[in-house]
């Protein structure tokens, strides 16, 4: 297992390098650069510049965040040509600078969807994100682009970046008709367009679940159970075609045994790193982030961990979605605190599977 720590950069982050260096265990950080658009190529100085100060402070950078895809791809429109060539493009400068494994999702219009981002937890007065269905109804999207920035603390959220949403409700009216099946033809196309690069370059994709996993907004959505994970492999039979599996985004839906689904995709060695963490459900498609530990959520972490340990574990590794304890602010989900504690707790647990 390497454990490493989301970052977002010295500029969108509250969480600095030095914190991050000084939590026992962490080896690297996963990397972000938010101020890319979906479709943008990422320059080889502004890599060489993100990558060289995460080495500076003695980290490793071998795992790069939501390197987006353009809607365009997702819609198979004849301009995706253009983005999937900027794609391959921006594989190869990142594999210049010692990057691994690449995460993206393939979620139509919203990468990620909460209906507060600091709902406070009763019993201690912490705060997490969390999801209510029921909230939803009646809401129009740009209700919804308002409750997101307003609950945002100043930071740009990934997938909710100004420019995207600006043209939600134009591009959500894009996807009028389009099917599952269509989606995974698309999917298909990109897959075969940047997969040849990637083996080429020794980069694997990762593919990130939906989150929530379930369709929203009745928008077609193919990331959110096994069933079409088991498309998205096949697929393309490539080795660098695998997933980023995310217990939260899974465990979402009560349906998904996360930890079959860890050993179902680990025996085909489809997984290259994952994002673990818990959730308190208070019923049907309405849940909160919880602390890492079992006993603080609805789901049993040893059973994830132990299924990790058994048929992959020389996985990439992170903490996810913390809440704001001890009066901390910052990027709803990504504080330094509760993360820097469930990275405790996860360590300590698969060094205890480990000797036994």
């Amino acid at each position: 297992m390497k454990m490493t720590f989301r970052w977002f950069g010295e500029n969108s982050d509250t969480v600095s390098l030095k914190q991050i260096r000084q939590i026992p265990g962490v080896s690297g950080i996963m990397g972000f650069l938010d101020y890319k658009a979906a479709g943008e190529v990422w320059e080889e100085s502004e890599i060489k510049r993100f990558v060289d100060q995460v080495h500076r402070a003695g980290l490793a950078c071998e795992v790069i965040e939501s390197v987006n895809v353009h809607e365009d791809i997702k819609l198979g429109l004849p301009t995706r040509d253009r983005y999937i060539a900027n794609y391959c493009e921006t594989i190869r400068n990142l594999a210049k600078y010692g990057i691994k494994v690449i995460i993206y999702n393939f979620m139509p219009v919203f990468d990620w969807l909460r209906t507060d981002l600091a709902h406070e937890i009763p019993e201690d007065g912490s705060n997490s994100m969390y999801y209510d269905e029921k909230e939803l109804a009646g809401l129009s999207v740009m209700d919804l682009v308002r409750s997101m920035e307003g609950g945002s603390n100043g930071f740009s959220l990934p997938g909710w970046e100004p420019e995207r949403v600006k043209e939600l409700e134009k591009t959500l009216s894009l996807y009028d008709g389009l099917t599952q099946e269509d989606l995974l033809t698309h999917f298909r196309y990109f897959l075969d367009g940047i997969l040849p690069t990637c083996e080429e370059c020794g980069v694997k994709m990762a593919c990130h679940p939906d989150d929530p996993c379930w369709p929203i907004f009745g928008l077609p959505r193919v990331g959110y159970n096994q069933y079409w994970f088991d498309r998205i492999m096949s697929l393309n039979s490539s080795p660098c075609n695998t997933i980023c599996l995310c217990t939260g985004s899974l465990g979402s839906n009560r349906e998904n045994d996360v930890p079959a689904m860890i050993r179902h995709f680990g025996e085909q060695n489809r997984i290259s790193c994952m994002h673990i963490r818990n959730i308190r459900f208070y019923g049907e498609r309405k849940f909160r982030e919880a602390a890492h530990n079992s006993c603080d959520g609805d789901f049993d972490m040893f059973a994830i961990v132990k299924a990790m340990h058994d048929v992959c574990p020389d996985v990439y590794v992170r903490p996810d979605h913390g809440r704001m304890i001890w009066g901390e602010t910052g990027r709803p989900g990504y504080g330094l605190y509760d993360r820097a504690l469930g990275t405790q707790y996860l360590m300590g647990m698969y060094e205890a599977i480990c000797r036994s």
